[in-house]
């Protein structure tokens, strides 16, 4: 039987309004759709002269470096004054981009004694981890860097993960666009235990022969085997969960063809972002998870952006602008350019439709910097974006000024809240974002 809303219904009012509810009005594809929680995390600050906009509330305009948002801007929130007060301390990079999601101070170590916090992600992913195969999926384009920064004294694991289980076990990425396909494709169509058993199999083995040569290495590689294998511990668990069964009377709620996987080498690092947006799309509209994380490069990335018109230098070098007008402009450049990026994910799921409503319309989309400018590595003033009205529970379409060094962590209450996973505090909040989230009737 064709479904038939109940807004429907009553659209003709006069003729309607006396009808007794139908059993067509409560088939299961009346179910509201799920909400999503991404982050999107982009390093090295942004040139804040060309971020910041100048009006506060509604009527905003976007600037230069937002202006790609403009067919969004109704569901756009951007946020001033946000700061992370625990990560001020340390070093100019990794205390402040290993915590952007956890709001916690990190431990400062070479390797194996690693320590952060539970980050905003996989809180929400405790509330639904056994409603769909993959309980969070957490992207990336760089692999994972290894050793420690000489000049700080931190483990580089710190700048490779913003998504954290626990304090002491960060999540491990998927960078391989077609790794991520198939891996999506394998859970939508039930093959998940399956392949998951493989997995448990090579991992064992890979897990097994680290241990061996931890016992016959010395002090610098062991701290380098510890890092490797508390990386892996993440991904071993999530292994087992996955063989055990996966979730419950799940099935995806559209197809994945398989003969739409992408390439799993992609030509440059502008397509590589792309596929792995791309991704989350299609894990979101399968619902085959409903918690993501992408990371635009690693603590201190330094990727080269020549392919863009007028820039001739690395992320880092430019974010260290010394106030020069030339990487000054090639920094607004970069920081444009992550922006658009952002719009081409919301884009994508503005474009998959559900019931009335569409896949944005059901979720949030972080977009966030641990560093406003990345010349003073300050965490105050943080450049903070959500998007998606989180299925009609979030306010949008304003600039949010919040009072000067309001704890970040303060949103993220709020974010859990709409997610529909409350928590009376997360991290050093001192309560919700006021105004933000909308009551349920």
């Amino acid at each position: 039987m064709k479904h038939v809303s109940r807004r429907t219904l009553l659209r003709g009012m006069g003729a309607t309004l006396g009808l007794p509810w139908l059993e067509v009005m409560a088939a299961p594809s009346m179910a509201a759709p799920p909400i999503r929680l991404a982050a999107l995390y982009l390093p090295n600050g942004v040139n804040v002269d060309a971020w910041t906009p100048a009006e506060a509330g509604r009527n905003y305009t976007l600037t230069p470096t937002l202006e790609p948002l403009a067919p969004f801007k109704d569901q756009l929130n951007v946020f001033s004054n946000f700061w992370n007060a625990n990560s001020k301390g340390g070093d100019g990079h990794y205390v402040k981009e290993a915590a952007i999601l956890t709001c916690a101070t990190i431990k400062k170590t070479p390797g194996a004694d690693i320590a952060n916090g539970i980050s905003l992600d996989q809180q929400a992913a405790l509330k639904v981890k056994m409603e769909t195969p993959l309980p969070s999926l957490e992207l990336g384009v760089t692999p994972v860097a290894i050793g420690v920064d000489a000049v700080v004294g931190y483990t580089r694991v710190y700048g490779s993960h913003i998504a954290w289980a626990n304090a002491t076990t960060p999540l491990a990425r998927e960078i391989n666009p077609r790794s991520v396909y198939e891996r999506l494709f394998g859970a939508a169509n039930g093959q998940q235990a399956s392949a998951a058993k493989l997995d448990s199999l090579l991992l064992d083995r890979v897990l097994g022969d680290a241990k061996r040569l931890r016992g016959e290495v010395g002090a610098a590689d062991k701290h380098r085997l510890d890092e490797y294998l508390s990386v892996m511990r993440s991904l071993e668990e999530r292994v087992q969960r996955s063989s055990a069964g996966g979730a419950k009377a799940w099935k995806p709620r559209v197809p994945i063809d398989p003969k739409l996987a992408p390439t799993e080498h992609p030509k440059d690092h502008a397509e590589h972002v792309r596929l792995m947006l791309d991704m989350m799309a299609v894990a979101f509209q399968s619902d085959t998870t409903r918690v993501s994380t992408f990371m635009f490069g690693n603590a201190v990335s330094n990727v080269s952006f020549r392919f863009l018109e007028g820039v001739s230098a690395g992320h880092h070098d430019v974010s260290h602008h010394q106030k020069d007008a030339d990487k000054l402009r090639q920094y607004q450049l970069i920081s444009r350019w992550h922006v658009e990026q952002y719009a081409y994910l919301l884009r994508r799921l503005s474009e998959m439709k559900e019931a009335e409503s569409t896949v944005l319309d059901n979720s949030m989309i972080l977009f966030a910097s641990a560093l406003s400018d990345g010349n003073k590595h300050d965490p105050h003033k943080l450049p903070i974006l959500v998007s998606g009205r989180a299925g009609g529970r979030l306010e949008t379409g304003q600039h949010r000024v919040m009072s000067d060094d309001a704890p970040l962590a303060n949103l993220y209450v709020s974010m859990l809240d709409a997610f529909g996973a409350p928590v009376e505090r997360f991290a050093d909040s001192t309560g919700p974002v006021t105004g933000l989230v909308k009551s349920i009737s």
